[in-house]
């Protein structure tokens, strides 16, 4: 069976990976209406009314026939069943993307319901990830245009159900980009705004929270004539009072009673541990039984402690608390029960001496009572068996720092750090919300050293409350010192240190070494082959089960490689490192080290050989070692490069700042080269950013000055592509020759290149041309040539010549077709259709750009895509088709925003407002090229600032200020380059855009 897709282009994939479409406007048609309308059946007059929206020919029936049966016999399984009212097309959810994405989302729903937002946002993620853009692109069906509004209203409600749910996750900062870019598409949509506002909040920025919301209501008042509504009104008020925007659950008062400790004052998050807990503990068959596990310091008798006093109204005949000492001294079973029954009324004689019997009557006592059991710090489950009581109504609340795997039946709540607000909030309770509140920021740092650990934190509190004048970043300091740390943390009779040791001399010495070595990797979300690697021992796998049994590594799931990760507190961590340097060589640790390190990057250089190369620097081959790893496991891992990589980035951005920190710097920049091969793609610039300014000034003090000039390259790369010509070109300028004296001749035909693409930028296409040449002719590879003569063909464009531009990129699409890679082919279809535009063929120049989208959307090169559409934007204005050209102009923009491509997204904006005049709205696009203007002016950017001008005129001229018109014409005649073919071609088109529609 094939798989179908409408969320977005119309595609129909057939295995294996070959994809195919019907033949004739009609066969799409149909096609996509009875996907529109999958598993259900559409009315014959109403496919007749999409294929003939006017008048239908005589033989529509028929006719409607034959189109079902081609659809039938061109692609194979496909089922198309015929009833008494219509036609139905008959697929599975796997089949069709819209019906993926319904049923994720619907999972997604039902996981939020159940209070699991984590598992919510993955589905939520999964069904949005069925998105490759607007529904049916390409496809124009006026009968479906209400289906395809709803489906595009589906995707904004699953989008704010899934921020929502990440927001109840605690993932407020991944959020804010995100945020962004969907108000921009959606200014009046008021959940998003208030979504966004929450997330900036949380995350520290009150100020752009508050703008946010007074952008959206200047924007309400002024379209609608309304202020915003509730529910953003309520969000405002918290911002401004500085609280917590998304309302807490209201807690009802608790009282000690029996045998509990008193509750926790100063108790701060676990809400929705509690609430878990709580509907654990009260289902009304049988006895349930709730463990909470988690390492050391996790506050697992607090929180224990804290539900058992929030359900005493559901347990009236009383709450019993039995310390269990499993971590330091467990006690003995008969002296529990001992104590349990004389809590219990049983005394004296009436205790029997046998075990067995003890807790028989034990039973007995709790009989039909309604009572809840705590079991606190539970060494085994043989410990608590016997405290079980046996009958329903009464439950059992354990906490351990061991799983208790083998506890059969009982539910199972891993008890993880809080998080960064909850800390703060732990802290400002402790050492006073005035003193935390003034030195907000030192109070952050201070929990992010305490690792969001509860005992840490309270230590840290405790400290703060003893001394109320130690400014809070002189502790703050002392934490984020790791060899000091520990000693730091303990106060009293309480200590971090101890409480982790306790845990740690109870493991078999096969595990206590696995515990050093997993100390030795600064990481702490770690992969199965980096554990394994790191460990290097047949007995391995049982000593990583036993430190996860003991909460001292945490089993976090499978990523999306198929790999078990494994997280390790950072405090943990810590601990563990402590151990090694005081237990093991320095030799051995940095052996161990070296092997994980080697792994990383021959994954990391796999990966990206696998990848479309977009970067445009060189990809070394010095210096990358024998892969360690197994085959099999290399090939599962790297199944999806990309995938690979987005698991593993984060952790190999910090292995970039680790490798330089022990001075390991040539490998550290082995990675970085690599892991940049994703970054680039998927413009995760602030990623590149750091990690080269990270590897640059380590080399600086090391003063390795070959490996500063390529970090300096590279951040030069960063400056370039968001639009800072004049300071990239200076960079370059300087790489490059640094590069030639050091006698890096591939780097240096890298920088060049770009060089030349940036001269292009800054209107300077003849020193442009010379970059170029001097960068082709120091290339030693395909790859870079190719890319230098790109630039030439851009740079040939400027001065006029475009017989040998077009000679040049004839050449190139030969190589690239030649090579088979489709971003390369995508890229080189879009320089031959500017030339074909500038040569005077036009239609040749449309069917070749529309060749190029086709190409890249098929791919991951969306910088690449953003260019060739705005491309068809241009070559389709100048076909006369507004419309499409205005579309393929804001598909352009919408790519361009996402990949923080300001220069692009500009230039896309620029036409859009172009269109606007045309429209008869000068006054709405008059600002908006303003702006265009200085953004354009402030890069150095001065084809682009000629540009704008031009169209900046004929608005001007549209609402009658004639005085500013001759201005914008005069300057832009003054910057002018006569012989500018590029910028010539360019003015008419967007000057076509400005004339009215025609009727």
């Amino acid at each position: 069976m094939p798989r179908f897709g409408v969320l977005g282009p119309l595609t129909i994939e057939s295995p294996p990976g070959r994809r195919t479409t019907p033949r004739g406007d009609h066969q799409r048609a149909l096609l996509a209406v009875l996907l529109l309308n999958a598993n259900s059946s559409v009315p014959v007059d109403a496919l007749v009314e999409t294929l003939w929206p006017d008048t239908p020919p005589k033989s529509y029936s028929s006719n409607l026939h034959t189109y079902v049966s081609r659809l039938r016999a061109r692609f194979e399984g496909l089922e198309i069943e015929r009833d008494p009212h219509g036609y139905r097309l008959v697929v599975e959810p796997a089949d069709l993307d819209l019906l993926s994405f319904r049923e994720a989302a619907a999972a997604g729903k039902a996981a939020a319901r159940a209070g699991d937002p984590a598992a919510a946002a993955g589905h939520y993620r999964r069904a949005l990830a069925e998105w490759r853009g607007p529904v049916l692109s390409g496809l124009h069906v006026p009968r479906l245009d209400a289906d395809i509004a709803r489906l595009e209203s589906e995707r904004l409600a699953a989008f704010e159900d899934c921020v929502d749910a990440e927001l109840s996750d605690g993932r407020h900062g991944e959020l804010t980009g995100e945020l962004q870019a969907m108000i921009t598409e959606h200014p009046l949509r008021e959940r998003l705004a208030a979504q966004l506002m929450i997330a900036l909040h949380r995350a520290g920025r009150q100020a752009d929270s508050l703008a946010v919301h007074r952008d959206l209501r200047a924007t309400l008042v002024e379209e609608l004539g309304v202020e915003p509504g509730a529910e953003v009104r309520r969000v405002h008020a918290a911002v401004l009072r500085g609280e917590d925007p998304v309302p807490s659950a209201k807690v009802a008062p608790v009282f000690p009673i029996c045998q509990l400790p008193p509750d926790i004052a100063d108790l701060a998050g676990r809400e929705s541990e509690i609430a878990k807990l709580s509907a654990l503990l009260g289902e009304a068959t049988g006895v349930p039984v709730a463990v909470i596990t988690g390492e050391p310091g996790a506050g697992k008798s607090t929180l224990a402690v804290t539900t058992a006093h929030r359900l005493r109204r559901s347990f009236p005949d009383g709450q019993l608390f039995v310390p269990l000492a499993g971590a330091s001294d467990p006690r003995e079973l008969a002296d529990v029960l001992g104590d349990l029954l004389r809590a219990l009324g049983v005394t004296g004689p009436a205790i029997p001496d046998d075990v067995e019997a003890r807790a028989a009557v034990y039973r007995g006592r709790l009989a039909d009572r309604r009572v809840l059991v705590v079991l606190d710090d539970a060494a085994s489950p043989e410990q608590v068996r016997a405290l079980l009581p046996g009958t329903p109504g009464s439950a059992v609340l354990i906490t351990s720092r061991q799983r208790l795997s083998g506890l059969a039946g009982a539910d199972r709540l891993h008890l993880a750090p809080l998080s960064g607000a909850e800390a703060v909030t732990l802290l400002a309770r402790l050492a006073g919300p005035d003193r935390v509140g003034a030195e907000r920021a030192d109070a952050e740092r201070i929990a992010k050293a305490c690792g969001n650990l509860p005992l840490a934190l309270r230590i840290a509190g405790s400290r703060l409350a003893m001394r109320p004048g130690l400014p809070l970043g002189k502790l703050a300091g002392k934490l984020e010192d790791e060899v000091s740390r520990l000693d730091e943390l303990q106060v009293s009779d309480l200590q971090v240190r101890g409480s982790i040791a306790l845990s740690y001399q109870a493991l078999s010495p096969a595990a206590r070494r696995a515990f050093r070595l997993i100390g030795r990797c600064r990481t702490l979300d770690l992969p199965a082959w980096a554990v394994s690697t790191l460990i290097d021992d047949e007995g391995a796998d049982e000593a990583i089960d036993e430190l996860v049994e003991a909460s001292l590594l945490e089993a976090t799931g499978l990523d999306p490689t198929g790999e078990q990760r494994f997280r390790v507190h950072d405090l943990v961590r810590v601990f563990a490192t402590e151990l090694g340097r005081a237990l093991e060589t320095h030799a051995e640790r940095v052996a161990t080290v070296a092997k994980v390190s080697d792994a990383a990057l021959c994954l990391a250089d796999t990966a990206a050989r696998r990848l479309p190369r977009t970067v445009p620097m060189p990809l070394s081959d010095h210096d990358v070692p024998a892969q360690p790893l197994a085959d099999e496991l290399v090939e599962r891992l790297l199944r999806d490069p990309g995938t690979w990589f987005s698991v593993e980035r984060a952790n190999l951005v910090a292995a970039v700042s680790s490798l330089c920190a022990v001075g390991w710097r040539r490998k550290a920049l082995r990675i970085l080269e690599r892991l940049s091969a994703y970054l680039y793609l998927h413009s995760h610039y602030t990623d590149m950013r750091t990690a080269y300014e990270t590897l640059r000034d380590a080399a600086r003090e090391a003063g390795d000055r070959h490996i500063v000039v390529v970090a300096e390259a590279n951040l030069a790369v960063l400056l370039h592509v968001r639009g800072e010509y004049e300071l990239a070109a200076e960079g370059y300028r300087e790489c490059s020759k640094e590069l030639a004296e050091l006698g890096d001749i591939s780097a240096q035909a890298w920088v060049e290149t770009n060089l030349a693409r940036c001269l292009v930028g800054l209107g300077r296409a003849g020193e442009s041309l010379h970059a170029a040449t001097q960068a082709r002719e120091l290339s030693t590879v395909d790859e870079s040539g190719a890319y230098a003569r790109q630039a030439e063909s851009a740079a040939l464009h400027r001065l006029g010549k475009i017989s040998e531009a077009l000679e040049i990129d004839r050449r190139s699409l030969a190589h690239a077709r030649e090579r088979g890679d489709e971003r390369q082919l995508g890229v080189a279809l879009q320089g031959l259709s500017w030339s074909l535009m500038l040569d005077g063929r036009p239609e040749e120049a449309l069917a070749t750009i529309e060749e190029s989208v086709r190409v890249l959307r098929r791919t991951t090169a969306k910088s690449a895509l953003a260019k060739s559409l705005r491309t068809q934007g241009a070559i389709l204005a100048g076909a006369g088709r507004r419309d499409d050209a205005v579309k393929a102009y804001e598909n352009a923009r919408r790519l361009a925003g996402a990949l923080e491509e300001r220069p692009r997204e500009l230039s896309c904006t620029r036409a859009i407002a172009a269109s606007w005049i045309g429209d008869g709205h000068a006054d709405r696009a008059i600002p908006v090229l303003r702006q265009c203007l200085d953004e354009f002016r402030a890069m150095g950017g001065k084809p682009a600032t000629t540009l704008t001008l031009h169209v900046l005129r004929r608005a001007y001229e549209a609402v009658g200020e004639t005085k500013a018109a001759e201005a914008a014409g005069e300057e832009a005649k003054r910057l002018g380059v006569p012989h500018d073919a590029n910028a010539s071609t360019l003015v008419r088109l967007l000057l076509s855009l400005t004339e009215p529609a025609p009727a």
